[in-house]
């Protein structure tokens, strides 16, 4: 078990030293070099856990989402929005949330699929919007699945305005401005008026989030 832990542990800075260079230098011009100097472990133990500099870049694509989990809404609708916002409030709290970011958005990584978060972002979409529809949340002609991509799509540009401006120090309020945009044209008169689209709903549910106890694994 200890033996488990320590390598739970060296996995957890190798990751976090990869997020920290990939975010300073970009996926092309960081090295594996670069990475063992952060992490400060041996070149044998990086390649016990990472087989490349893409499989690191993996690993930190998908980290940026292990924790995204919302509380369960009667309203899909609003756990759609908790979703969101939480994403976004992790972006401006959490380092490796934001080197997975900026690492999907990174159109000079040549040879690295960066598709993942985007799929991933876009199934849990579909998911709660599906529910949503079949609760009557949404008007009748909203097909879940372009919406779950219009939501996706329009999230990563504005992060990437956020960032470009201010490194996201306003990306809350952006956020919440945009679901106040894009769901009067999806959900129905009588839920929207019932959302939390505040720029500080993010921070609230990770409150909450960290507040309930999380099921063993």
């Amino acid at each position: 078990m200890a033996e488990q832990q320590r390598a739970i542990r060296t996995r957890q800075t190798i990751l976090t030293a990869a997020a920290k260079i990939f975010e300073e230098r970009g996926y092309q011009a960081a090295t594996i070099s670069q990475i063992l100097a952060e992490a400060g472990v041996t070149k044998g133990a990086l390649y016990f856990h990472f087989q490349s500099k893409e499989d690191l870049a993996q690993g930190v694509l998908s980290e940026q989402d292990q924790h995204v989990t919302t509380p369960s809404r009667t309203s899909k609708v609003q756990e759609v929005v908790d979703a969101v916002m939480l994403h976004a409030h992790r972006l401006q709290t959490d380092p490796m949330v934001r080197a997975g970011v900026r690492l999907s958005m990174d159109q000079s990584a040549r040879n690295l699929d960066r598709s993942g978060p985007f799929l991933r972002w876009g199934n849990v979409g579909i998911t709660l919007l599906q529910q949503a529809k079949s609760q009557g949340e949404l008007l009748p002609h909203i097909d879940p699945a372009e919406t779950a991509d219009i939501i996706v799509g329009s999230f990563a540009g504005i992060q990437s305005m956020s960032q470009a401006l201010c490194e996201y120090r306003d990306l809350t309020t952006r956020v919440s401005a945009l679901m106040r945009h894009i769901l009067p044209s999806a959900v129905t008169p009588a839920v929207l008026t019932t959302l939390d689209l505040t720029e500080g709903r993010g921070a609230a549910v990770q409150a909450e989030t960290l507040a309930t106890p999380q099921p063993v694994q």
